[in-house]
């Protein structure tokens, strides 16, 4: 109160004590994309994925038609040869838009996320996007794979950059055979941004491990690659699902898991009675 009898109104604001250049661990209270380390690493490779994929994007555009063309003549070229055609595409970004990685940041937070599988995470844009998600709420772990050893190497060091190294562990090889030894415990959210004409198999391999609930988000989802869209759009392999609007295109599909984890039942007889 002051001398004249009236009331003063103290307003404290409080401010985190955070060392410049230090990334703090959140508690559901923070957001990593709007300012900090995070906000200007993401900034920098998205200038940089623009450069570097600049010379493909015109290359496909001058040879196609149409955008279906394009898809198609991808498609293809995974048919022939998948292999040869992600080692020559090395050294492309083919990363998320900005719009498309916020997107996958608010859907791990939504969803709180703590385990987080991603198949395809070439330079590591979409996973700092994810692990920056995770660490805004404490912690977690992201499963990062990649076919390119290259790529993992600056993947690796751009989530250094972030900050976000402790929460991230990428995987080198063909995903088929990375994520089969398990991913440490259940799932609560997918990303599929690999090839094409992969994501049904690599989802019926991580389904056994899938939550009720869990989010599958596949980008570059296309129908005509490999069923992936008519199985999750099936609601009796136990999914719901349906096409995005933003990014249009691009093959962008929100799925979500509405039964959980097969556990395999193991029956012994003795003495005739089952246990």
């Amino acid at each position: 109160m002051r001398s004249d009898g009236r009331f003063r109104i103290l307003v404290l604001t409080l401010t985190p004590n955070v060392a410049a250049g230090a990334f703090p661990k959140g508690n559901g209270n923070v957001d990593s994309l709007s300012s900090g380390p995070v906000a200007e690493v993401l900034k920098r490779l998205h200038q940089e994925a623009e450069a570097a994929d600049a010379r493909l994007a015109q290359t496909y555009a001058s040879e196609a038609t149409s955008h279906e063309q394009i898809i198609t003549q991808f498609i293809d070229a995974e048919t022939r040869d998948l292999e040869g055609l992600y080692h020559g595409l090395a050294g492309n970004f083919l990363n998320v838009s900005p719009e498309f990685g916020r997107f996958l940041y608010m859907c791990a937070r939504g969803c709180k996320a703590q385990r987080i599988v991603e198949f395809g995470s070439s330079m590591g844009i979409s996973a700092i996007y994810l692990a920056a998600a995770l660490r805004d709420m404490g912690g977690g772990r992201l499963i990062g794979t990649e076919f390119e050893p290259g790529k993992v190497e600056r993947a690796r060091a751009n989530a250094a950059a972030a900050g976000l190294a402790d929460l991230v562990e990428f995987r080198v090889g063909d995903a088929r055979e990375t994520l089969r030894p398990g991913v440490g415990g259940d799932i609560d959210m997918v990303m599929l941004d690999g090839a094409f004409t992969l994501y049904l198999p690599i989802l019926k391999l991580l389904e056994p491990h899938l939550k009720p609930g869990a989010i599958i988000i596949g980008e570059n989802a296309f129908a005509e690659a490999g069923g992936y869209i008519d199985y999750v759009r099936d609601s009796e392999n136990g999914y719901l699902s349906l096409p995005l609007s933003f990014n249009p295109g691009r093959g962008n599909e929100l799925t979500v898991r509405t039964k959980g984890p097969r556990r395999l039942r193991v029956e012994i007889s003795v003495e005739g009675a089952s246990l």
